[in-house]
């Protein structure tokens, strides 16, 4: 099978989810993937090369799509749901958001993470204000709900083998938004 450059990128996101930055390198990644260092460099010029594409992927998958999905759901309230359930959807989805926190002082990472957190944020607050939240309110609801969905990624590396299911950190998100909805006279 021929690899490509996304193959890579994919499989670097991975092992960085599982390894952290630091763990992200080109020789056990061609050993995960099965092939040698050299199909690395045909696709890449080096490591940092790899990193980008790794982060390029995370936003693409992460936020990007994420957020055409929830996107196309005309009503604001099931928009929330179906932001709650694709972004949670993944077990590994959650690995990727707390590595790459992990990594935020990283000069190859920061200006990345910045952009997919302005996006993010930028995204919640419009459904809080489509459901008539105020901008002031709606900035508060988004910072607690994406301040939630950071923490119960963090909880779930932390929590190793006792890890809650992704149905589980879902229910409690949800039950979470939905407290936040009930604060704001919305539920």
């Amino acid at each position: 099978m021929r690899l490509s450059r996304d193959d890579w990128a994919r499989a670097g996101l991975e092992l960085l989810a599982e390894e952290g930055l630091a763990g992200l390198a080109v020789e056990p990644l061609a050993r995960r993937l099965g092939t040698t260092k050299g199909s690395f460099y045909w696709h890449f010029k080096d490591r940092d090369d790899l990193i980008q594409a790794a982060l390029e992927r995370w936003e693409a998958d992460d936020t990007t799509a994420v957020i055409a999905s929830a996107a196309a759901v005309e009503d604001p309230r099931k928009r929330l749901d179906a932001l709650a359930d694709r972004a949670l959807g993944d077990a590994l989805r959650l690995g990727f958001d707390a590595a790459i926190l992990a990594a935020a002082g990283d000069p190859r990472v920061q200006p990345v993470l910045v952009r997919v957190t302005r996006t993010r944020m930028e995204f919640i607050v419009q459904m809080y204000r489509d459901l008539g939240l105020s901008k002031r309110d709606a900035e508060r609801h988004a910072r607690l709900t994406y301040s939630l969905f950071l923490g119960m990624s963090q909880l779930r590396i932390a929590e190793g083998a006792r890890r809650p299911s992704p149905a589980e950190v879902r229910r409690s998100v949800g039950h979470a938004v939905h407290m936040l909805l009930s604060s704001a006279g919305l539920d």
